[in-house]
């Protein structure tokens, strides 16, 4: 199998097919990232379609000291991480808010056959999306990067350009804030 890195130089050697295929490999993982941050399925389809159009214009500017997936996932931060700044603007100036829609979805859909355990784990998956939605942006980049996008402590480094250390610290202490948000949440000690 062809690797990001060998899809990149083939890229930028002229061949239009081989970014195509950048694209469908890690479409999904960032939009995931994209709505984990922005909450919203418009904002996260316009980032992720942003950070590919950014990553292709750039495609020069890759040097290959970090993977083609932490390159993107960092561009993709950025992205989201613009596209709020620009919405607090626009708010702070009086134009209309964006509606954030993709709020109101879980962060997962349980299909269980008894309606009192899907009524239960409906409550416990929105209890996390709020706990996660409410953690500062630093700390849920983290914890979207690790636990949801699956990426090792050394490509979230990569990816948003801090140390090591600092990953596992702001882990750490967000999975700490979590635990203590959803101790609140707690049908039947479901969560211990």
């Amino acid at each position: 199998m062809t690797t990001d890195e060998q899809l990149v130089e083939r890229a930028l050697a002229g061949d239009g097919d081989a970014f195509g295929e950048v694209v469908r490999r890690w479409e999904r993982k960032i939009y995931a990232l994209a709505y984990g941050i922005t909450g919203s399925a418009e904002e996260a389809r316009d980032a992720t379609q942003e950070t590919f159009i950014n990553a292709y214009r750039n495609l020069a500017r890759f040097r290959g000291e970090a993977q083609v997936s932490s390159w993107l996932h960092r561009i993709a931060v950025n992205q989201c991480i613009t596209r709020q700044r620009r919405a607090r603007v626009r708010a702070e100036t009086g134009l209309e808010e964006e509606v954030e829609a993709g709020r109101e979805q879980s962060l997962s859909t349980v299909a269980e056959a008894s309606p009192a355990h899907t009524s239960e784990s409906s409550q416990r998956a929105e209890a996390v999306r709020r706990a996660v939605a409410s953690l500062p942006q630093e700390l849920r980049e983290i914890v979207l990067m690790k636990e949801f996008e699956e990426l090792t402590f050394q490509e979230i480094a990569d990816a948003l350009r801090i140390p090591l250390s600092t990953v596992k610290s702001r882990l750490y202490t967000a999975l700490k804030q979590l635990r203590l948000k959803l101790e609140r949440f707690q049908p039947e000690g479901a969560l211990r």
